[in-house]
């Protein structure tokens, strides 16, 4: 090791942290991973193993418009990607409808007359569409009109989130559906007919992708594997406790705790990667920071997923399905063996997962294990998708401040947080929580391969915001001699420092 060579440490074990964490091993650069589950890596992508069984949590599409991104992937995990076909349905009004939307299919089952009041609501919000979309009602409203807004979009997302539509910022339609609408779900009909077959495909309409055979925790633990082999360090069971910055020296101290031995321990390096909730990181560093106080607003959706076996070798055919039936709670449904047949231990058996949205103030958080199950069994007993002599075993798994919140403070905020910490250049912040944005996986991988680019180089080559800014996926940057970074990144050129 060259003394000259930045030391690091990466606070969380996820898709983001891991990442950096593995790039930067491969740099020979002396770098710890600081992980607060004792047991698993790979955050929110982790796979629980419950009895031989394998649990998704929130289920994850191994795809990316970055080539980079599949490269590392590949790289990562050589021999044990499945490539799937898409397969997810809507259940509204005791109807499947496919996910992404078929609009011939659609209009039919909806009849005739609900039909005609869809095409002319779409028809409306296309010459009268609202300017300047606030919130997502609004937003959605102008890509597919309010009436199909209503059908396939109101119920589900106030699920997931616990409010109105017209208190969700309009950012996350823009990021998490983007340029989707009643028209390109035509032109996706139509290109599976053969039509317009050249055009591009939304990312939102793919229909094929990869996932390791043993759930995304493969992945993940096999990264935490080749960590390891490099050099780098990967302690789990750690929570970070406190951040102090050193600016004569550059240098920050992390303060740790290990949660096993209940022992604390303080390590200085020269850069902070963090992946963790952006309100906990505000509220660690010292001293304190000016936005300390107003990072209090920044708001977390948990999450709720319960898993339950059966005897029952058949079953239904998708990888989810959205329930758009105000009177069941659970927002999705995940089928673990349509994912992989080795996500359960036996061809006889299958395994759903139930995901239940809440706040951890909200009631739901704090039910007993059993009443979950059992209202997860009622649940799948009303959608007829299992009885309940089929089901012989389940599990609950909790995972706090799963999704960041899109409210309409929520941008005010975190350009506060992001102007004061323009002080601290060597903290970096990556991924879904740790810059509360709803990023994909995919999304989150490369805001810590470009961050690692900027580390390396010791200079801001690019600006980690503006992945998926604006509804844009960067894609394309070459160096100033046309050829492309080391890491093979190709994004949009960025302001240099």
């Amino acid at each position: 090791m060259r003394s000259h060579e930045p030391r690091v440490a990466c606070i969380g074990a996820g898709p983001a942290g891991l990442t950096a964490a593995y790039l930067l091993s491969k740099h020979r650069v002396p770098t710890i991973v600081l992980e607060k589950d004792s047991e698993y890596v790979g955050g929110i992508a982790r796979t629980v193993n419950y009895k031989g069984f394998h649990i998704d949590i929130g289920g994850h599409r191994f795809y990316s418009k970055s080539q980079a991104i599949e490269n590392l992937w590949t790289e990562l995990l050589p021999f044990d990607m499945l490539t799937l076909s898409r397969s997810s349905r809507i259940y509204y009004r005791g109807k499947f409808f496919n996910y992404p939307i078929r609009i011939f299919e659609a209009l039919i089952k909806l009849g005739p007359w609900e039909s005609i009041l869809c095409l002319f609501s779409c028809l409306y919000y296309y010459f009268f569409p609202y300017r300047k979309p606030r919130t997502f009602a609004q937003w959605v409203s102008n890509q597919f009109g309010k009436r199909l807004f209503n059908v396939f979009f109101k119920s589900y997302t106030e699920k997931v989130w616990g409010m109105s539509c017209d208190e969700i910022s309009a950012d996350w339609a823009a990021q998490r559906i983007q340029q989707l609408s009643l028209f390109s779900a035509l032109r996706n009909s139509l290109r599976n007919g053969r039509w317009f077959q050249g055009e591009p495909v939304i990312k939102t309409l793919i229909t094929s992708f990869r996932y390791p055979r043993k759930g995304p925790g493969m992945l993940w633990e096999g990264t935490a594997k080749k960590i390891r082999e490099h050099g780098g360090t990967v302690q789990l069971g750690c929570q970070v406790e406190g951040l102090s910055y050193n600016p004569l020296k550059k240098l920050w101290t992390v303060s740790y705790r290990d949660l096993k031995a209940d022992m604390r321990s303080k390590i200085e390096v020269e850069h902070v990667i963090s992946s963790a909730p952006l309100r906990e990181i505000c509220q660690s560093i010292a001293p304190p920071l000016l936005c300390k106080g107003i990072s209090e607003k920044i708001r977390y959706r948990d999450f709720i997923i319960v898993a339950l076996m059966l005897r029952k070798g058949k079953t239904f055919p998708d990888q989810w399905v959205y329930i758009h039936d105000p009177k069941i709670k659970a927002a999705r449904i995940q089928n673990f063996k349509s994912w992989s047949p080795e996500m359960v231990p036996h061809p006889s058996f299958s395994c759903y997962g139930l995901e239940y949205f809440c706040f951890k103030e909200d009631g739901l958080w704090d039910l007993p294990d059993v009443e979950l199950l059992n209202l997860a069994t009622s649940e799948l007993e009303k959608l007829r998708l299992a009885r309940r002599d089929e089901i012989f075993d389940g599990c609950v798994i909790r995972q706090q401040k799963a999704y960041p919140v899109y409210d309409q403070q929520y941008r005010n905020v975190i350009n506060i947080i992001r102007k004061e910490l323009e002080d601290y250049p060597n903290l970096h912040l990556v991924g879904r929580n740790g810059m509360h944005k709803y990023n994909n996986q995919d999304h989150s991988m490369m805001t810590a391969m470009l961050t690692v680019e900027n580390i390396l180089a010791k200079k801001q080559l690019y600006d980690v915001w503006n992945v998926n800014e604006n509804a844009e996926y960067l894609e394309i940057k070459e160096d100033d001699d046309g050829t492309e970074p080391n890491s093979g990144i190709r994004l949009t050129p960025q302001k240099a420092a």
